[in-house]
């Protein structure tokens, strides 16, 4: 036994090594990478006049995201490529199982819920639940279903909906629980959850309400739990489901695209203070409960009361006690729906703005690792990245109207010799390429792979929806990032608060009123612009369009991705089609049964 545990102790201290050797191989390479491109950028952009000088500044904030991006894709890439099992080489917990040890721990199934569907809930639960008592483990999960509705409507239809799902599921203990208030959110919703019944069980799985995780997967989660008692959260890759949104079709391929070499080489190097999404992860309830207690922010201003995000800092709370965080950076685990519209997508990613800006009061908790803490730091530039980026092509415009030169690169001086031009052209190559490097590599990696290339419906229509996603992501990148800096502005200077509000998950459309209330001032500035360029400048109006013109685009852009017809005809000729609608797994068929009985008892309601 003593040897053991010497042998044990060693091959923690030489996995402990490796990391660290990761680490600082992954922050020289990002130090380099970053100072690079700042120094041509210095060139293109020469620090001779306060423009100059506020244009490298805002670039230089921004910089992070990209370089990070990049290098996490670029190790992502080679790790798909030459490593013997990419997955274990990112993350070596999942290779301690074979997949057919007894599972022996107790789990709680956590559902978190807001004025959701409760059909379109136990259409994603059932398929799960059938799956794991068929696996005849059903004794050792319970399902508690934690609602935080506030709506009467919605309340009642839960009522009744969760009712049904207890009596026919009666082996899973099923709890339904509604709170009046929804105090702390989401993290006070499970907060509850745990200081009730938390102590009853060895792990939690949390789930949002658009979740869907098979049995298998489950399972997978509890061994891995099981065989790594170091392991304090597990998370897994999430992928979207199969839409007929258009929208949500467009946005889910490039998600899949982006988020495979991405994961891969972030957790390579962020080994043990892995990321935390919030749902489609396992947690280990013993120390979350005694660590992960997120406080209550100071009261006063925008920034206070209750967090939004939590899951960032929970993750950082558990890597504090001692315990790790990492994930599975493999696709075919769980899933979730996608939001169908720029709307609903918009309203999300503003939440996550808000919460994102309360961790500059957290950031400075004492016992946070320097990665976790690099991570928080990370998730408040995500954001803040927007405005620099608006202001960085607010000071572009400005200098091409002012100089009267179409160029994209003008010196403070007003010259545009070849070195600036040069420096320009590529800086911008450069940063293009770094963007949109998680893209790059994952569609290298598929055209690579016979197998890969035909579940995305072969080489021809996997590129086509490649080059359409590209265009898609010009479009809505910049619509986002101009709603943030309004959002931002909004929060800081007017002291304006948000709010954790529901979201319209179905497929629905968007009318033109809607849209031109939520994108006329996107599209009042992306055509001011474009005037303004045309007006002075010779031959300027192409690179105006290229910078601004999805912002005076943004309204036919709403409209057009929420067009249930067009969604329609999109999944009908294969646009945006990812591998499960090639040849769709057995656990989603049984989602796809489970959505058509849903479809059938709401019918049998009406009267």
């Amino acid at each position: 036994m003593l040897e053991r545990a010497t042998n044990s102790t060693a091959l923690k201290s030489t996995a402990t090594s490796s990391l660290a050797t990761r680490r600082a191989i992954f922050a020289a390479l990002a130090l380099l990478t970053g100072g690079g491109v700042l120094v041509l950028a210095i060139v293109a952009v020469p620090p001779r006049s306060a423009g100059a000088i506020t244009f490298l500044t805002l670039f230089a904030v921004t910089l992070p995201w990209s370089v990070i991006g990049f290098l996490n894709a670029t190790i992502g890439f080679l790790i798909m490529r030459f490593a013997r099992d990419p997955v274990a080489t990112a993350n070596p917990t999942v290779a301690r199982i074979r997949g057919d040890e007894p599972v022996i721990a107790s789990t709680a199934i956590l559902m978190c819920i807001r004025n959701e569907s409760p059909d379109n809930v136990v259409r994603n639960l059932e398929p799960m639940l059938e799956g794991l008592q068929s696996a005849g483990l059903a004794h050792l999960f319970d399902l508690y279903v934690l609602s935080d509705t506030d709506i009467p409507e919605v309340a009642a239809a839960e009522d009744a909906c969760f009712a049904a799902l207890a009596a026919k599921w009666d082996a899973f203990r099923v709890t339904y629980r509604r709170r009046a208030i929804n105090t702390g959110f989401k993290s006070g919703n499970i907060r509850d959850f745990c200081d009730r019944w938390g102590a009853n069980y060895e792990f939690a799985l949390t789930l949002d309400a658009d979740s869907f995780m098979p049995a298998p997967a489950v399972l997978r989660l509890v061994r891995i739990m099981q065989a790594a008692p170091e392991l304090g959260i597990l998370q897994t890759l999430i992928v979207g489901l199969p839409s007929m949104s258009a929208f949500a079709r467009l946005f889910q391929f490039g998600m899949r695209l982006g988020m495979r070499s991405y994961t891969l080489g972030g957790a390579w190097w962020q080994g043990d203070c892995g990321p935390y999404w919030g749902h489609n992860a396992i947690l280990r309830l013993q120390p979350f409960i005694a660590h992960c207690h997120i406080p209550k922010l100071p009261s006063t201003g925008p920034l206070g009361g209750y967090v939004l995000s939590h899951d960032q800092i929970e993750a950082a709370l558990m890597r504090r006690a001692g315990y790790e965080v990492r994930v599975i950076p493999e696709e075919g685990m769980s899933f979730e729906d996608n939001p169908t519209t720029i709307l609903e997508f918009l309203r999300r990613d503003l939440r996550w703005c808000h919460g994102n800006m309360q961790y500059w009061y957290l950031l400075g908790l004492p016992g946070f690792r320097p990665v976790s803490r690099f991570q928080i730091v990370f998730a408040i530039l995500m954001y803040l990245g927007s405005p620099a980026w608006m202001t960085m092509i607010a000071t572009g415009m400005l200098a091409i109207m002012i100089s009267g030169v179409p160029t994209g690169v003008v010196a403070s001086d007003g010259s545009t010799g070849p070195a600036v031009l040069n420096a320009g052209i590529a800086l911008f190559s450069i940063m293009t390429v770094m963007i949109f490097a998680p893209k790059i590599s994952s569609v290298v990696d598929v055209l690579l792979r016979r197998s890969e290339r035909r579940a995305f419906g072969g080489s021809p229509a996997f590129l086509a929806n490649a080059i359409g996603e590209l265009m898609f992501s010009f479009l809505l990148a910049p619509v986002m990032s101009f709603a943030h800096t309004v959002f931002l502005f909004r929060l800081f200077i007017l002291r304006h608060r948000g709010t954790w509000g529901s979201q319209m998950r179905g497929i629905h459309s968007v009318s033109w009123r809607m849209a031109l209330r939520t994108f006329w001032p996107q599209s009042l500035i992306g055509l001011t612009i474009i005037g303004l360029v045309a007006a002075t400048t010779q031959g300027g109006v192409r690179y105006a369009v290229t910078a601004v013109g999805a912002l005076a685009l943004a309204v036919p852009f709403a409209v057009a991705t929420a067009s249930p017809s067009i969604g329609a005809l999109l999944a009908r000729i294969g646009v945006g089609r990812i591998p499960e609608e090639t040849e769709t797994p057995s656990a989603l068929l049984a989602l796809r049964l489970a959505a058509v009985e849903a479809s059938a008892r709401r019918t049998l309601k009406k009267p």
